[in-house]
């Protein structure tokens, strides 16, 4: 800990910004992974309600399984709307 606080603080320039394929590939790579990423996020989350629901559906009504596999299914495919638009983006 003292060595690190004890070495000369050297100032930081920041570099200018970039202009060309460069910025434009990084912010291609960041909303492909944004898109995926929050898809994907937004998936998991409605997906613990709805299979926590859909046994309680279950353990009532054995019958209410097809159903409930199907709603299980829509929620799915959020996140592969996710990994579509990743590649949209991507392949731009």
């Amino acid at each position: 800990m003292c060595l690190i606080l004890s070495q000369p603080t050297v100032p930081a320039f920041a570099q200018e910004a970039a202009a060309g394929p460069e910025a434009d590939a990084s912010s291609k790579l960041i909303g492909a992974g944004m898109a995926f990423g929050l898809a994907a996020l937004g998936a998991g989350i409605g997906l613990g309600f709805v299979g926590a629901a859909g046994l309680a559906a279950i353990s009532d009504n054995p019958k209410m399984q097809s159903r409930v596999f199907i709603i299980v299914g829509m929620v799915e495919s959020i996140a592969i709307y996710g990994i579509v638009m990743m590649f949209i983006i991507l392949g731009q």
